[in-house]
């Protein structure tokens, strides 16, 4: 190292932790020499980038200059990146940690890749499951028993998700269809809206239920995602049932909501046939209409398979009775001691 690099490098400058963020660490760094993320860029001659615009990926050049300053590899800097996402997967990066890890918040400056990601839902370094940003645990949420049978499916789920985003998907390259399309099933309206339905509603009181009227009689946006994973549709809360429609139901979607999402396209990946045919079964005409749309991307073979799948659920009823829908628990919760009904009831 010339006597021009040695001038350069930063007096102290701390190594990345496991799976740090790249705007984690210069945060760390920039906050030991009482200045800001930005500040710290200028002084490696990279005014006018912002740190969460970097880590979506740094060029060679970029990384040079700041591992030149820090006394790091170039590796090491775009080990901090999120180069590994392809560039229609990026806008899925949250600016800070997604769901809490119990054993990283002792470490609270520590910014892990992995939390910005919508579909972790276990801490990569400490291999616990993660919480929701309120702190609540998904235990909170679905019983153990349910977790349990769930689990493997929403592992398979985010790993088939991590592929997509990182262009590795071969799954949806040799047998259709792809996340997009799953996730566009998912989200669609399979029914018109409807209010809470006996089973969906808190037990209250008759003064309870006369000041929450608006909350009892507010239609909840009905999606296939309710039929292909019918536990997130007995257990999640009435308000956070309805996710956005395609990849923004990523995006912006609660942990309650990207895990079942996580799991509807690991059900729709291993039996897409039996899960597309229960959901165009339960479905009133006005939704098997826009099913039926959704599905015209499908392999022609797959939605044939579909067609008679349905054709034999649709026999197995008796003549006008729509088919048999499992029945639900009413909620234990007496939320008539809770003044606003309605943010309680979203996670």
């Amino acid at each position: 190292m010339n006597a021009e690099a040695l001038a350069s490098l930063l007096p102290v400058a701390p190594r990345p932790a496991a799976e740090e963020r790249l705007s984690s660490w210069l945060s760390r760094v920039a906050e030991i020499y009482g200045m800001s993320a930005n500040a710290l860029l200028a002084h490696f001659r990279l005014a006018g980038f912002s740190a969460l615009k970097l880590e979506q990926g740094l060029s060679p050049g970029q990384g040079a200059l700041i591992a030149t300053r820090a006394g790091l590899s170039a590796r090491t800097i775009d080990n901090m990146t999120f180069a590994a996402l392809a560039p229609h997967a990026r806008f899925m990066i949250a600016p800070s940690a997604r769901y809490f890890c119990p054993r990283c918040a002792q470490t609270p400056a520590i910014g892990r890749k992995d939390a910005a990601l919508p579909w972790t839902f276990w801490c990569s370094v400490h291999g616990v499951r993660l919480w929701a940003r309120d702190k609540r645990p998904v235990e909170s949420f679905l019983p153990d028993s349910v977790l349990e049978r769930l689990d493997p499916l929403a592992r398979r789920g985010a790993a088939r998700l991590a592929a997509w985003a990182e262009e590795r998907d071969a799954v949806g390259e040799i047998d259709p269809p792809t996340v997009a399309e799953l996730l566009r099933f998912l989200t669609t309206p399979y029914r018109r809206p409807s209010p809470p339905s006996l089973a969906e509603q808190p037990r209250l009181s008759l003064e309870a239920r006369r000041a929450n009227h608006a909350f009892l009689t507010r239609p909840i946006v009905r999606q296939a995602l309710l039929v292909v994973a019918p536990e997130y549709d007995r257990f999640a809360p009435v308000l956070a049932k309805p996710v956005r429609p395609g990849l923004a139901a990523l995006a912006c979607g609660s942990l309650l909501q990207n895990y079942a999402l996580a799991v509807g396209v690991a059900r729709l990946t291993e039996n897409p046939v039996e899960h597309a045919a229960a959901a165009l079964a339960a479905a009133d005409a006005e939704g098997e209409t826009i099913l039926r749309r959704i599905l015209r991307t499908w392999p022609s073979a797959t939605r044939r398979r579909i067609g008679v799948e349905l054709r034999r659920l649709t026999d197995a009823q008796p003549a006008g009775k729509a088919p048999r829908r499992r029945r639900l628990q009413r909620s234990s919760i007496n939320y008539a001691r809770v003044p606003q009904i309605s943010a309680r009831l979203v996670p």
